[in-house]
């Protein structure tokens, strides 16, 4: 008997999500992968024709919750700026029918953020205080929400160089996301004496040099559609400590990785550990006799996972 799969629009995804407590859901699909209990292959990016645009697939497998799927992407070129979209459908291991269609917008804005703040708790020194974020969309307020209880945070530092065409609705919104919050009006400043520092740009390039940082940091960055999109200089991986989200797959996705690799003789196997590692105990937390960057390319598996999470908050 086929069936038709539970449909879920974005307004209804990101009232779910509200409901299930997202980093923790992606400490245990890594800790799966660890085990052996998922599967995640590479991105597949499928371009159009006529330089049109592509798509992205997402794969992955939850071998424990009986579940495979498939995060779908398109970066579709138009007149008016490209047009993102992404759509997760859920599929049963032991029916083979789709369980669930959901759009993925809010799925891929929380598992991002999430996957930062576990990457956060598992590298960022114990005793960091300063907080700061590059961004100030969806994602980047995403990213704070998830990490701000993470550490004993003395400030949190924010910029981005949209906030200057902002009204003041628009900033006080962003003030009010925490009292500790300050934006401020350069990178510069929001990066001084940082302990974090979290990338949450769609910048197709460098956002930031870590050869400039007053002291070593944590630095995280994750990934836009962009072709070979990286938010530090690909030559900087050199001089720091470099850790990601999952070390099969990101290398073969990550732009600086890739013009690192090509152009500036590193190796993929200076990553010292991946986000299956650092949770299962194999990987021990950085020291910071240099800065310390993580690198995240998004995975199938975090969406599937997710798109799990709700599925069973219907079912």
């Amino acid at each position: 008997m086929s069936s038709t799969p539970y449909v879920i629009n974005q307004s209804q995804a990101r009232e779910l999500l509200e409901k299930v407590d997202v980093p923790q859901i992606l400490r245990k699909l890594f800790r799966d992968l660890a085990a052996g209990q998922a599967v995640q292959p590479a991105q597949q990016l499928v371009e159009f024709p006529q330089g049109a645009g592509d798509f992205i697939n997402y794969l992955g497998v939850l071998a424990k919750d009986g579940v495979y799927g498939v995060k779908t992407s398109p970066y579709i070129v138009r007149e008016q700026g490209p047009l993102v979209t992404a759509w997760t459908l859920l599929m049963s291991m032991q029916t083979g029918q789709p369980l669930l269609l959901c759009d993925a917008g809010e799925l891929t804005t929380a598992r991002t953020a999430a996957t930062t703040a576990v990457a956060v708790d598992a590298l960022a020194p114990l005793a960091a205080q300063r907080l700061a974020i590059i961004g100030s969309g969806k994602v980047a307020q995403a990213h704070l929400h998830y990490v701000k209880h993470l550490r004993d945070w003395q400030s949190i530092t924010l910029y981005s160089p949209s906030l200057s065409n902002k009204n003041p609705e628009a900033l006080a919104q962003i003030n009010s996301l925490d009292p500790r919050l300050t934006i401020v009006d350069s990178h510069e400043a929001a990066i001084q004496d940082a302990d974090v520092i979290m990338l949450c740009t769609s910048s197709a390039g460098p956002v930031i040099d870590p050869s400039s940082l007053s002291k070593p940091a944590l630095i995280t960055s994750i990934s836009t559609n962009a072709p070979r999109a990286h938010e530090v200089p690909p030559q900087s991986l050199n001089d720091m400590q470099v850790f990601c989200d999952y070390r099969l797959t990101t290398p073969g996705s990550a732009g600086e990785m890739l013009i690192a690799g090509e152009q500036h003789g590193w190796d993929l196997r200076l990553i010292l550990g991946d986000l299956p590692e650092l949770l299962s105990g194999k990987v021990q937390r950085p020291d910071y006799d240099r800065p310390v960057f993580f690198r995240s390319i998004g995975l199938g598996l975090e969406d599937i996972a997710l798109a799990n999470a709700i599925y069973h908050l219907q079912h």
